[in-house]
């Protein structure tokens, strides 16, 4: 049947209709928060984030009492992110798996004092001394002369996440993108009795310029070089289908695509190809953007809703956003 006998505004002619067909919903407990966790900072002296508005270093005692009042607002889960003492990193990026490391300690407290589903960053760049995601060496056939040490590294990101395991995360989740690393940490993580920590691999991260805040944030950056030799092409889709499908054979229980808003398309393939757990990561420039935008009047805040619907929408199940803090007071 077509018009008149079908009316497509029927089902939109007011809110409580709208609602109840709604075909994409977005919940509170699909949302996990990211925080910073600045060693060697004073409680209650948080720390502003400049290229990220309203965002914040803390120190784990703050950090601990702001996830606190996100949880009384209905936050379920939240992804911690270490930034070490700048006189501690070294070429392996030993703070990342000391037992008295940042995340370590955050995550003890955070088990302790909540009951939010705790997940830790498992990658070594803000804790290097030269800012990658694994080892390097020098190596005249590479970008800038400088190798990412592929099998080399894994031994290291082993380590983190079982100290992170350790300390009791629930889940760890490998964003450095080295070959191999899933199965390494599932077999280390298995080996340590820790066979039912949920692994959440970073399955399909882009080299994305839209990271640049939170390299700030972080104190991450690379020294020299850049990322482009480990972390995917952004012209690239069917590749990103084979990181996601090698992750699954190699025991990951969720996988990730990164960033969000740039990549619906590929969110939407995984979503179609694979019966998995699917998250994503609304990165920190796509935070900042909206945030600065809705600042200076140019959007609404109604903005971020409809961005994280169409996150949702493109088959997101988990969204890592820094915009959870806003979302809780909307949902």
């Amino acid at each position: 049947m077509d018009f008149p006998t079908t009316r497509m505004r029927r089902l939109r002619k007011n809110e409580n209709i709208r609602d109840m067909v709604r075909e994409t919903k977005l919940l509170k407990e699909d949302l996990i928060y990211p925080i910073f966790v600045k060693d060697g900072l004073e409680n209650g002296k948080k720390e502003p984030i400049p290229t990220m508005p309203d965002e914040y270093r803390y120190s784990i005692d703050d950090a601990v009492e702001y996830a606190k009042t996100l949880e009384n607002k209905g936050l379920k889960s939240i992804i911690v992110f270490g930034v070490p003492l700048t006189a501690e990193k070294d070429e392996i990026g030993t703070p990342a798996f000391k037992s008295t490391g940042i995340v370590q300690k955050t995550i003890r407290k955070l088990k302790a004092e909540t009951n939010l589903v705790v997940i830790g960053d498992v990658c070594l760049c803000q804790y290097t001394s030269h800012g990658h995601c694994g080892l390097i060496t020098e190596d005249e056939n590479c970008d800038n002369n400088l190798k990412i040490l592929n099998d080399e590294s894994l031994e290291y990101l082993c380590k983190v996440a079982v100290s992170q395991a350790e300390a009791g995360a629930d889940i760890v989740a490998p964003s450095d993108m080295m070959d191999g690393r899933v199965s390494a940490i599932r077999e280390a993580l298995d080996e340590n009795g820790y066979d039912d920590v949920i692994i959440m691999a970073y399955s399909a991260k882009y080299a994305s310029t839209f990271y640049a805040p939170f390299r700030d944030a972080a104190c991450s950056a690379p020294g020299e070089g850049n990322r482009k030799s480990y972390q995917m092409d952004p012209a690239n889709t069917n590749e990103a289908l084979r990181e996601v499908e090698l992750d699954i054979l190699e025991g990951a229980d969720i996988v990730m695509v990164k960033p969000a808003i740039p990549c619906l398309d590929i969110i939407n393939r995984v979503s179609e190809n694979f019966n998995m757990p699917i998250a994503t990561y609304s990165v920190s420039g796509e935070y900042s953007m909206l945030k600065t935008a809705i600042q200076a009047g140019v959007l609404p805040e109604e903005s971020i809703i409809e961005a994280m619907v169409a996150i949702k929408r493109a088959g997101a199940e988990l969204i890592i956003t820094n915009f959870a803090p806003d979302l809780l007071d909307k949902l």
